[in-house]
């Protein structure tokens, strides 16, 4: 049950996106519910694909202008074949370049918004929040999915795709000091993976009191394809837009 808790002076709202791949394009309707209902989350955290979006609506890129980039992504938006691909058959580095095109790469606390990319220390088998540093370093570390992409060294770090971690980076959220969390859940956590945290846990965060869960319905939709973006989009806008609507209407009676 949703309180009132977000009206409360000093609330600070929170969104955190899940990942999820192609599926990642579901946040962008999400935004464009959020602006909609006129509500502009203080805190945003992403894992992986919720990382990507996550930081271009933490740096207050045009809406328009995030939804294109998502619309015309293809692998090569985000990496290179590797010559020789030893740990990844992509090279992340790409990334770098999209960034560019989106207007340079700022350093993580110089956002307009509060901004973690969540990753996998592979050493310690925990998540890690990058809330510093350089944004690409960042993101390439959050969505170094093993196997695809290279693992990203920082501070003595191997770090890899923070789905093996925390696919849904509620926690992050609410370690940056977010009150109330809106949580876009695209998939499970990775299934078959010892780094994942209890099923309980997870639950247990999924349902507080102080996180709204959206689950948009993305049934057959391909997480590694591009040919259902659009439907993506659309699934992720239904979906918020009525949880949204919902809450605020829960709000309006409680208050």
């Amino acid at each position: 049950m949703v309180t009132g808790l977000a009206t409360r002076e000093r609330a600070v709202l929170g969104l955190a996106l899940g990942g999820g791949g192609a599926l990642g394009a579901a946040h962008v309707g999400v935004l464009l519910a959020l602006r909609e209902l006129r509500l502009s989350p203080r805190v945003v955290t992403g894992t992986s694909a919720g990382a990507l979006v996550g930081a271009a609506y933490a740096a207050c890129l045009p809406l328009a202008q995030i939804e294109e980039t998502v619309r015309q992504a293809d692998w090569s938006t985000f990496g290179w074949l590797r010559p020789t691909p030893r740990l990844g058959l992509l090279d992340s580095a790409a990334l770098l370049r999209t960034i560019d095109r989106l207007g340079g790469e700022p350093q993580i606390e110089e956002l307009p918004r509060r901004f973690a990319a969540v990753a996998t220390d592979l050493r310690s088998r925990r998540a890690v929040h990058l809330t510093a540093g350089p944004l690409g370093r960042a993101l390439r570390a959050s969505i170094a999915v093993p196997g695809v992409f290279s693992p990203v060294v920082i501070d003595d770090r191997v770090l890899v795709d923070g789905g093996l971690a925390a696919n849904l980076p509620i926690e992050a959220a609410q370690h940056l000091g977010a009150t109330f969390t809106i949580a876009v859940r695209l998939r499970p956590e990775w299934e078959r993976v010892p780094l994942v945290p209890s099923s309980a846990h997870i639950a247990t965060l999924e349902s507080s009191r102080n996180v709204l869960m959206i689950r948009p319905d993305l049934d057959g939709a391909s997480q590694w394809s591009r040919a259902d973006v659009p439907r993506i989009i659309d699934a992720g806008y239904a979906a918020a837009r009525t949880a949204l609507t919902e809450w605020k209407d829960q709000q309006s009676c409680a208050a």
